[in-house]
């Protein structure tokens, strides 16, 4: 099935796309604060940029204008238009805006697939990039104000996912705050271990903190008991079925709903040859779109073993 998006998701994305009078999408040439985070090469950027009303306290300017320039999917642009209306409709101090977390940006959207959550992180980072920038030029010291920028905290911390340059400490933290339990809801929430797998079960990788926050989950352990006991496996027609009609029903109107498509080219044992067409052929977040759409899908409806690789 396609993406489930919300009608105010839907709206805030036509309204970017068509340079509608209300869309935030855009930059602000003498911008008090700017910040980033993503990159084009992972498949999602964003360019943050906002405009404060000075006060003779630079922690009390209030930001006036919020704008943004973002690369990425429908979820990407609605979740920058979310942030600036929060942000404009509050009236609020940068250090004010910093307490805007990702579920205010889902909240804002009435909801978001759980696929598409790390699109809302995404504006969460580039607002504390922003005022960190602000902070500089106005000369406010934020950690004398007992204020912790949780990209700092990044740039200190082991590097876990090298794809997407996510570390410990942002893994960690978000673990918490979203309430992420499995493997899948981390790479949802954070793309991390999303594109190669290999941060997924290393010494140290994703599993092992979440076991060493939340135990070993149920999941996990269901997943040993059908192994302990064994699986009956389908025979190569019963896989190729499955696989063809789980591509058919399941991922392929995900990947038309983005303007994408895929086609299936060959079966060989656990391992499935695919070829991503229209516009998913050349995004820069092809990688993920095989690993995380494809190969998750089929793993969840057919075999956990599959592994999918383009040609």
């Amino acid at each position: 099935m396609a993406w489930q998006y919300s009608d105010k998701t839907k709206i805030l994305f036509m309204n970017a796309v068509n340079g509608a009078q209300e869309s935030h999408f855009g930059e602000i040439a003498d911008a008090d604060g700017i910040g980033e985070h993503g990159s084009i090469s992972c498949g999602d950027a964003m360019r943050f940029f906002f405009k404060v009303k000075k006060a003779d306290d630079p922690v009390n300017d209030v930001i006036t204008e919020a704008k943004y320039s973002t690369f990425g999917c429908t979820s990407a642009i609605a979740s920058s238009e979310a942030l600036c209306a929060i942000i404009e409709q509050g009236q609020y101090t940068p250090i004010q805006a910093l307490k805007i977390r990702n579920e205010d940006i889902v909240k804002f959207l009435e909801g978001l697939p759980s696929q598409k959550i790390h699109c809302s992180v995404m504006g969460a980072e580039a607002l504390e990039a922003a005022v960190a920038d602000w902070a500089q030029k106005r000369g406010v010291d934020l950690e004398a104000l007992g204020i912790k920028l949780e990209s700092k905290e990044n740039e200190e911390s082991r590097l876990v996912c090298k794809c997407f340059n996510v570390t410990e400490a942002e893994i960690r933290r978000k673990i918490v705050e979203l309430n992420l339990h499995t493997l899948e809801d981390v790479v949802g929430a954070l793309k991390a271990g999303g594109a190669c797998g290999a941060c997924q079960h290393a010494p140290g990788g994703i599993q092992d903190l979440l076991d060493e926050r939340w135990g070993i989950g149920a999941g996990e352990i269901a997943a040993k008991a059908a192994a302990d006991h064994g699986t009956p496996k389908l025979s190569p027609f019963q896989l190729s079925k499955r696989i063809e009609a789980t591509i058919e029903e399941d991922i392929r109107p995900m990947l038309i709903a983005d303007g994408g498509d895929v086609e299936l080219i060959d079966i060989k044992e656990n391992l499935v040859y695919i070829s991503l067409t229209g516009a998913c052929a050349t995004c820069p977040g092809a990688s993920g779109t095989i690993h995380y759409v494809v190969e998750k899908k089929l793993r969840e409806k057919v075999d956990d073993t599959l592994r999918v690789i383009e040609v």
